[in-house]
């Protein structure tokens, strides 16, 4: 029986790599059909803000990814409430809200959790 894994992206679109490394596991992990699921929190869920564009900062856009991950099996894609609502962003795209004690019983409900 395969493991697990929930993979937390903090970090915004276009700050680093780890937005775009975290939907690359998780894209990966879906290839070979690991039960897997992506939260978003704090300026994580800036990746499911509409109309982005990547061109004006020279990067790919994530948004493609996004829609990628039902294709891939993907189905489990979660998003701080907290982290939304700070942030202005009341409608995110392909997410399921989560209050902080949902997430609390969503990360144990997988086995391993990498946080980026």
């Amino acid at each position: 029986m395969s493991k697990s894994l929930l993979v937390i992206s903090r970090q915004a679109p276009w700050s680093g790599p780890s937005a775009r490394e975290a939907l690359d596991i998780v894209l990966a992990g879906g290839a070979f059909d690991l039960p897997i699921g992506l939260l978003f929190m704090d300026d994580g869920v800036f990746q499911l803000a509409p109309h982005q564009d990547a061109k004006a900062v020279q990067q790919k856009d994530l948004g493609a990814n996004l829609q990628a991950l039902g294709l891939f099996g993907i189905d489990d894609v979660f998003a701080c409430h907290h982290s939304l609502t700070a942030r202005g962003l009341t409608h995110p795209v392909n997410a399921q809200p989560l209050s902080s004690e949902d997430i609390s019983k969503l990360i144990d409900r997988y086995d391993q959790v990498i946080t980026l």
